[in-house]
């Protein structure tokens, strides 16, 4: 495994792997002959991604991009993201992913408020990046990953000097459900420690150096896949399989050619996969192990009887990626349990007015590295927004906003995030509960629960079943 340490930096770490891991398989992309980019799969090499990424260096380096610069990535879920990300690193410069769903106003946004100095998009892409433009006050250049030749130059030169761990890698946004987006900053230091941390952790989940493949279905817009997953393949040698999306038809048929030992999901994938007709392939894996997050407890056992590979439920936050999760057996299946505290990632469960709640008693979760040192290793703060950052800061710990409860011996099971708990007479309703059951209900394809004005009750649960 390649090692870091405080001072480590993401072009150390990489082209320290490219050398020990050379003829590996860094990136794959599975077979898909509807697929607009290779269509019959592609494997790039440590060794080859190493070139690739020193010769996409140099262009951006040639056309005065470095350290402090941020650009803009529109390339979907392509392996061509990951190599102009760690080229942008490995010069300093931070990288704004951009999700291909959003709308012009959404991208100008994004535009705006990172205040990008290039955007990189596919061909394909432009329209979507010229009709945000046409709404946003910054008015970066912009280019497609076939003119790396000619590129525009940034409006302002790079800073002097050369990335630190503390420098900014990436910016990515949350989903602004309670309001615009935030922009959460990520060091070098963050990416690194997270692909570390999962990387260490061991149990179900132990990750055998130069072995392992991880199919993640997930955009590389996302945090799983652009960090967790990625970086913990990096420094153990192992291979990220990247699908363009999730598809529940061409699930097995990727797994199983790809080779996957392991696969990333989310709760949606479950139900989707279960759905699916009966194949041969879905027992011809090589699946050690799922990670992932929201598997309805009423589903987790059947998924596993039926497909054969035990699913690790896990927690994480942009905010904080280190992840805990329920990975030594004997695993809690058919509770929400995801993983006790452990060294490094501190947690206390506490109600309204920050006291700490006994076992077995709902709370919100709080998060931090240490007494000594709360922010290590987490995002370097919303971008632009101090106020916001200090305030998740409140006391010390980190406000991950999420209901939990913990067990006598100390295992966190999530109940539902804050903004969806329901208070019902004083008492605390998990919407993720009560839809949970009435997915049990044979009549009951879809539920969503949240909660509604109640003149008596404060408020009450209601129920939309399709």
């Amino acid at each position: 495994m390649i090692s870091i340490d405080d001072t480590t930096t993401i072009g150390d770490a990489f082209f320290r792997a490219a050398a020990a891991y050379g003829p590996h398989s860094l990136l794959a992309v599975p077979a898909n002959p509807a697929r607009a980019y290779d269509p019959q799969g592609r494997e790039i090499g440590y060794g080859e991604a190493g070139a690739q990424v020193q010769d996409l260096m140099a262009r951006y380096r040639a056309a005065g991009y470095g350290l402090g610069h941020r650009v803009a990535l529109f390339l979907e879920s392509r392996p061509e993201h990951m190599l102009h990300k760690l080229a942008l690193n490995a010069l300093g410069a931070c990288v704004v992913p951009i999700n291909p769903d959003y709308r012009p106003r959404e991208l100008a946004y994004l535009i705006d408020h990172a205040r990008v100095d290039l955007a990189v998009a596919l061909p394909a892409r432009l329209p979507a990046v010229h009709a945000a433009l046409a709404e946003a006050r910054h008015q970066p250049p912009v280019a497609t990953p076939d003119e790396m030749a000619a590129l525009p130059a940034p409006a302002q030169p790079a800073q002097p000097g050369a990335p630190v761990a503390d420098t900014h890698a990436s910016i990515l946004y949350t989903s602004g459900t309670t309001g615009r987006p935030k922009g959460c900053v990520l060091s070098h230091r963050y990416e690194l420690a997270a692909g570390a941390w999962y990387a260490g952790q061991g149990g179900l989940v132990a990750i055998r150096e130069g072995q392992e493949r991880l199919y993640n279905p997930l955009p590389l817009f996302h945090v799983n896949a652009s960090i967790l997953s990625f970086y913990c393949m990096l420094l153990t040698g192992g291979c990220q399989v990247q699908t363009d999306r999730f598809a529940p038809s061409r699930w097995w048929q990727e797994v199983c050619e790809s080779r996957a030992t392991i696969v990333h999901y989310l709760g949606v994938v479950v139900p989707m996969l279960l759905a699916q007709p009966a194949s041969p392939l879905e027992r011809a894996h090589r699946v050690r192990f799922g990670y992932g997050a929201g598997v309805e407890p009423q589903l987790h056992a059947v998924f596993e009887e039926r497909f054969g590979l035990p699913l690790v439920e896990l927690w994480g936050m942009t905010e904080i990626v280190r992840i805990l999760s329920d990975h030594h057996a004997p695993r809690q299946i058919g509770t929400r349990a995801f993983g006790r505290a452990e060294p490094g990632l501190e947690v206390c469960v506490v109600d309204e007015s920050g006291a700490e709640v006994p076992a077995g008693q709902p709370g919100e979760m709080w998060v931090r590295h240490s007494a000594a040192t709360p922010r290590k290793d987490f995002f370097s703060g919303y971008l632009d927004d101090p106020e916001a950052t200090e305030a998740a800061w409140r006391g010390g710990w980190f406000h991950t906003g999420d209901i939990v409860t913990r067990d006598a011996g100390g295992m966190l099971h999530f109940m539902d995030r804050r903004k969806n708990i329901i208070r019902r007479s004083g008492e605390n309703i998990a919407a993720a509960e009560v839809e949970a059951l009435l997915l049990t209900h044979p009549m009951v394809h879809q539920a969503a629960v949240l909660a509604v004005p109640d003149a008596v009750r404060e408020e009450e649960v209601l129920a939309c079943v399709v």
